[in-house]
Order: C-alpha cells, then structure tokens, then sequence
C-alpha cells in the first residue's frame, strides 16, 4: 500500500491511483485531468473545502489545518505558505474552547 505524497490518503486499490498507475506517488484527488500533479494552491484549496465540507469549520480555521496537515507530507515539505490568517488568531481561536460548550 503506498501513501499519497500530496494528501496522505492511503491508495489500496488501482482505482485510487492516478491514472490507475501504480507508479505515480498521488492519488486521483490530488491529479489533474491531464494526470499531473496539483500545485500546492490547487491542494491546500482543495484541502479547504474538504474540511469545511466534512467538518465544519470556519474557512479560515479550515485553511490553517490544510497547511498544517500539508507541510508534513513530502510533496509540501519546504513549500512557502501564504497564510490567510495570522497564525496568534488561530491559536486563539483553537485554544476558546467556549465554541464547543454550543
């Protein structure tokens, strides 16, 4: 089983790699229709609207843990990040639990 390098999701069937090539190193969310790559914006967009779409939150929240998941897979390490939010307001936000007591 390999890992996809961009998002982290774990690829076990043929289906789930690019192309169904087991060669490539990401899965098919993180392609484009030609089959290359996304960029780092395409992804940490993508990312976004996964989380905001599954969890929940705040875009801005939902940014921030993109990047933070992002900047730990190997297709991102190194990459800038152009953060939306400064980072003192998102631990803030993180650290108000008061949004859980609802």
């Amino acid at each position: 089983m390999k890992i996809c390098i961009a998002c982290g999701m774990p690829m076990k069937d043929i289906s789930e790699f690019v192309m169904n090539d087991t060669s490539k190193d990401y899965c098919v969310y993180c392609a484009r229709p030609d089959g290359s790559m996304q960029s780092f914006e395409e992804k940490r967009e993508s990312l976004k609207n996964f989380i905001i779409r599954t969890q929940g939150l705040d875009k801005n929240v939902a940014l921030k843990m993109a990047e933070n998941m992002m900047e730990k897979l190997p297709a991102w390490k190194g990459k800038t990040r152009i953060d939306g939010l400064c980072n003192a307001s998102v631990k803030k936000f993180l650290d108000d639990t008061t949004w859980l007591q609802r």
